[in-house]
């Protein structure tokens, strides 16, 4: 490594560097024709079926959500966080979704056909360290929320029980301080026991989990509907009144609906099935919209009736619903929402499961993991070695953290993702004409990737993601202006007059190079912006006093003041006129939105959240580097040498030996192979 180094410049050090970090993985490379869309495996012949349809997909994501949302974090967030202002919590949490479900959408139409969701969007659009950072803070979602949907179940079923089993494990088995904040709780076998049984439905194939998760969806949905008809009966407005309704005040408000975020994950989960939905970039879209509609509504209408039947005192944190029909004698209606708990927790923990393998085999299938979980079982057409390592670690998880925690770790790694992926959007929507098409930058500008989108690693030929997504999409497109906009039609004639003065960009403009490096540096400004701007308003404003709180007032006001400025560049700039069956409305404004409200989510979680997910990333950082020294190429944040057989190959002395892979026909499957783990020429 030392040896290799001392042969190059420092400025061939930092392109080498750049070049691999932001490299994009080309549309090309993912499947193109219905022969193909199953992609096989390494090291089988199999591929992932391609059966799921859009009720399956509506399915799996309110089934991931309503369950551990509805029955655990209602309960939890309104009891300890916000009381009644539970309400508003959810509702702030659903609109920092809507506006990232939005560009979710955007990206599922942009590269449809994709197993992985925001971790594939990120590779073929930003690069590969955004990838990474995406793909590792997905895992760590799902990780946590199979844990958390287990300890839920687990703590239902103790709850049922009367808390006979947690008894007895602290009889029989005692205590231990686990990694949650300092509380002894015994160790939960049940919650192991039911994360391992469902890696095993999982496991089994998508069809059949699925079928499973239909049924359990159909229990989960009467029983939310009987919940809320039976608890008219039993209102008091008086658990509202004299300060009751916000008795943490709004900081409780918008900490809770920093948890309550968790809730709404159930978008980003169907995005990872592109590549086993019939019609993606159609189905995609729509799933995510109603998704989030439905878990909307039954968040408001179990949140409202809960407080008013229950002072959010006595609330019972293991079991909201049930011991709220318990307190009020009405047994059979316990019941019922009993057998609606287990349905609506089991179908959450299902959809909690089953996105995670998927994410794994695709960072593994790009080399971004460990090659051997990437493998497709022939017989059930799913990563079963992806599956039951994720299981077994979930598993793990649910036997040492308390409920709460998994909750809290889970929102950070959402809410990250989630932003990076509003990142995404913004940046496609400012970018000239497909990277494929020809050079990314104009004369005496340098590479583009040196400031933003890496360069398509994988030669100027292949399709690209801009065209609309699949390959077939990427022949030229005429730039349109579109329908007239509501402002434009409320304006009339002074609508030209106002986009002059604000030096808007005519509407038919293209992109250039300079503009989109312009966009990209706005956008990484704003990025880091929005959490000086939260950090000072929460730490100084909020939690401060005196003059220490006067000037984070200042900072603030200066932070947003230039962040007001950049997006009047980014505003400024054309965008992207290329027609797509589904576009992210408002955009740069929704984007932005998106960016502030997830940062200031983020940042009013825990300081030991946010250790734990350093930590995390600590780990990724770890791992990076074992696969590095395994394969012998550059990944994540890790720079590696290229090997002497890649050099020896590169000057044709030997025949290409991929892993698990056959050898080229020729220098044009030769070429690609080999990009992929050396860094690109760089120009002059």
């Amino acid at each position: 490594m030392g040896a290799w180094l001392g042969h190059m410049s420092l400025s061939d050090t930092w392109y080498h560097t750049c070049s691999r970090l932001l490299r994009t993985k080309p549309v090309g490379a993912m499947a193109t024709n219905p022969g193909d869309l199953a992609e096989e495996g390494v090291g089988s012949g199999a591929g992932l079926a391609r059966v799921l349809t859009t009720v399956d997909l509506v399915s799996l994501g309110v089934g991931s959500c309503v369950g551990t949302g509805m029955y655990v974090v209602a309960g939890l967030v309104a009891k300890a966080t916000a009381g009644p202002g539970v309400i508003l919590s959810f509702i702030i949490a659903a609109v920092a979704s809507v506006l990232s479900g939005v560009c979710y959408a955007e990206l599922g139409v942009r590269v449809p056909r994709t197993t992985g969701s925001a971790y594939t969007y990120s590779y073929v659009t930003v690069g590969e360290l955004a990838a990474f950072v995406i793909g590792w803070n997905l895992i760590l979602e799902y990780l946590i929320g199979t844990a958390a949907g287990a300890a839920a179940l687990s703590s239902m079923f103790d709850s049922l029980a009367n808390h006979s089993i947690s008894a007895f494990m602290t009889s029989h088995l005692g205590t231990l301080q686990g990694l949650g904040k300092g509380e002894d709780t015994p160790p939960d076998l049940l919650a192991l026991a039911i994360a391992l049984g469902v890696t095993l439905v999982i496991a089994l194939g998508v069809r059949n989990s699925l079928s499973v998760n239909n049924f359990l969806n159909g229990v989960n949905l009467l029983a939310w509907g009987f919940t809320v008809a039976a608890a008219l009966f039993f209102l008091s407005a008086s658990n509202w009144e004299g300060g009751n309704f916000l008795p943490y005040g709004w900081s409780g408000v918008m900490k809770g609906a920093a948890t309550c975020f968790y809730a709404f994950i159930g978008f980003d989960i169907i995005a990872t099935t592109g590549e086993e939905a019939r019609s993606p970039d159609t189905a995609i879209p729509y799933a995510i919209s109603v998704s989030l509609a439905t878990c909307l509504t039954a968040y408001l209408s179990v949140s409202v009736v809960l407080t008013l039947l229950v002072p959010y005192r006595l609330i019972d944190g293991s079991a909201p619903l049930m011991q709220m029909f318990a307190g009020h004698g009405f047994l059979w209606g316990e019941y019922v929402v009993a057998l609606g708990s287990v349905a609506g927790l089991t179908a959450s923990l299902l959809g909690s499961l089953f996105p995670m393998p998927r994410v794994i085999y695709a960072m593994a299938r790009d080399g971004l993991l460990f090659r051997f979980l990437s493998h497709v079982s022939a017989h059930t057409h799913t990563p079963v070695a992806a599956c039951m390592l994720s299981g077994g670690v979930a598993a793990l998880l649910a036997l040492l953290l308390s409920l709460a925690d998994l909750i809290e770790m889970m929102s950070i790694g959402t809410l990250l993702a989630y932003t990076l992926v509003s990142v995404c959007v913004l940046l496609l929507r400012y970018q000239p004409h497909p990277l494929g098409d020809g050079p990314a930058h104009e004369e005496g500008d340098g590479p583009a990737h040196h400031e933003g989108l890496g360069p398509n690693s994988e030669g100027g030929a292949e399709p690209s993601y801009h065209g609309g997504g699949t390959a077939g999409a990427a022949e030229e497109s005429d730039f349109h202006t579109g329908h007239a906009s509501l402002l434009q039609r409320l304006l009339g004639s002074h609508y030209q007059t106002l986009r002059m003065r604000l030096a808007l960009p005519d509407a038919s403009a293209p992109p250039t190079a300079a503009s989109g490096r312009l966009v990209t540096r706005c956008t990484l400004l704003l990025f880091v912006l929005a959490f000086v701007l939260w950090a000072a308003v929460i730490f100084g404003v909020e939690q401060g006093g005196g003059t220490g709180a006067g000037l984070s007032g200042l900072v603030a006001a200066l932070v947003a003041a230039a962040m007001a400025k950049l997006l009047m560049v980014i505003l400024q700039q054309p965008q992207s006129g290329r027609r797509l069956p589904y576009m992210a409305p408002g955009v740069p404004f929704i984007p932005v939105a998106a960016i502030l409200v997830n940062s200031y989510l983020m940042l009013k979680l825990s300081a030991l959240t946010w250790i734990r997910f350093t930590v995390w990333g600590a780990i990724g950082e770890t791992v990076c580097r074992s696969v590095c020294r395994s394969v012998g190429v550059s990944v994540g944040l890790t720079l590696c040498p290229p090997r002497p057989a890649d050099l020896r190959l590169l000057r044709g002395e030997e025949q290409f030996s991929g892993a698990g892979a056959p050898p080229p026909a020729g220098p044009r499957q030769l070429l690609p192979a080999l990009r992929r783990r050396l860094p690109a020429p760089r120009p002059g």
